[in-house]
């Protein structure tokens, strides 16, 4: 199969094709020919303002399978982040059961060979993610888990995650820890402050996730290893994070893209759709969240991808569960919030190279004869999300009716060009 590409503009700046707008060849998966000349091929696009990057990887999506495929199973996840522009996605393993053996990792990999992206799958670093006992994860590195975790869940226990790091340093493995105290942050429904407080709603103080990257990053400097917090969202957190890199630390972090876009002010109408954990939190924050992806201390933006069925979301506040969708949206959502504080070639990095550089994953190329692992965007368009024409089984975003900046067009990858119904 041959598909030209017409008139697209390459970003990528590890190429020197990079902000050239040209004509790119795809045969039979892998890019044949760049260049101003038009060659003919079977299929062609050619869409004003269209742009090419290598493909996004999302490095936090969770997927109901097994288990719990009312929510959300690897068909209709792939055809959300198809939506989207990921070519890749990370599994995360707080399932039904926990992704925390070989035959487990196999399954991932066999469902995802019929899939238009790739699958990789992470492990559970503590068994059934109870964070007492570890997971055999030198075996479960080998089966192909590329990371672990045990994902909504904290290792708790210090002892736990120093025995992890040691561990992972047998296969230059990565741990990925969500960074809260339970005790602190227990029964809590949205950000401790004065919202909170004008709500009637208990909080979740920042302290919470503060305490507990402080103390892992103790932890790591003592054990040495490689550590990543996912969805950090305090200035604090940040602020730690930063003071560790200086010092020479090897550790990553990432946030939801939707971080960005909203603070705890609004959820004044107690819409659902706006409880996440962690939650919204001050203005300040956000705009340290904003100044840590600006100066690189924030490594990588990710999706947070939890879909929740009508009946976990249709209920008073305090009883819904937490979690947005986010893979159709997490792109335009961060170009939307962030384009006037960061370039394109900025944010695109953050969905790319650096989610591979943290997991250790191949990266792609776009120059002749690489494999095409690509995603095509729009970043100028204009489009609204609507409830319905969502590729994913639930329907649990608040960007519903608002207006985003930057639509995909499609990816291509796997020898196949998926392209967005909706653009």
């Amino acid at each position: 199969m041959t598909i030209l590409l017409k008139g697209i503009q390459i970003v990528h700046p590890a190429s020197s094709y990079h902000n050239q707008i040209t004509n790119l060849l795809i045969e039979n998966g892998r890019i044949a020919y760049i260049g101003p000349e038009e060659k003919s091929a079977e299929q062609v696009v050619a869409e004003e303002g269209l742009c090419v990057s290598i493909g996004w990887l999302d490095m936090r999506t969770w997927v109901g399978e097994p288990g719990l495929e009312y929510k959300e199973d690897f068909g209709t996840a792939a055809q959300a982040a198809a939506k989207g522009g990921f070519t890749e996605i990370l599994l995360m393993p707080d399932l039904q059961p926990v992704v925390q053996t070989k035959n487990a990792i196999g399954y991932v990999q066999q469902q995802a060979i019929s899939l238009p992206v790739t699958l990789h799958a992470a492990g559970a670093v503590t068994v059934d993610v109870q964070g007492k006992d570890l997971t055999e994860m030198i075996d479960l590195n080998r089966a192909g888990a590329v990371a672990f975790t045990d994902g909504e869940a904290t290792i708790q226990q210090a002892d736990v995650l120093v025995k992890a790091l040691h561990y992972v340093q047998y296969f230059n493995g990565l741990v990925m820890q969500r960074p809260r105290d339970k005790y602190l942050s227990q029964l809590g429904l949205m950000h401790e402050g004065v919202v909170s407080t004008r709500l009637g709603l208990k909080g979740i103080p920042a302290l919470a996730e503060e305490v507990m990257v402080a103390r892992d990053l103790q932890l790591l400097e003592y054990a040495g290893g490689k550590l990543h917090f996912s969805l950090l969202s305090s200035a604090g957190s940040v602020e730690c994070v930063r003071q560790a890199k200086a010092k020479g630390l090897a550790v990553t972090c990432d946030i939801a893209s939707y971080q960005v876009a909203f603070t705890d002010e609004d959820i004044i109408d107690f819409d659902t759709n706006y409880k996440v954990d962690p939650p919204f939190r001050s203005q300040a924050d956000k705009a340290a969240l904003i100044q840590g992806l600006q100066d690189g201390t924030i490594d990588a933006l990710v999706s947070a991808h939890k879909p929740q069925d009508t009946e976990s979301k249709k209920l008073e506040f305090d009883l819904a569960e937490f979690g947005i969708i986010n893979l159709e949206t997490a792109f335009a959502v961060a170009n939307t919030y962030l384009y006037q504080q960061m370039s394109l070639e900025e944010i695109i990095q953050k969905f790319t190279i650096a989610p591979r550089q943290i997991l250790n994953l191949p990266l792609p190329d776009i120059k002749e004869g690489e494999p095409a692992n690509l995603t095509l965007f729009n970043p100028a368009k204009k489009w609204i999300p609507q409830k319905g024409t969502t590729a994913s089984k639930s329907d649990n975003s608040p960007f519903y009716g608002t207006e985003l900046r930057g639509q995909v067009y499609g990816i291509l990858h796997k020898n196949n060009l998926v392209p967005n119904p909706e653009y």
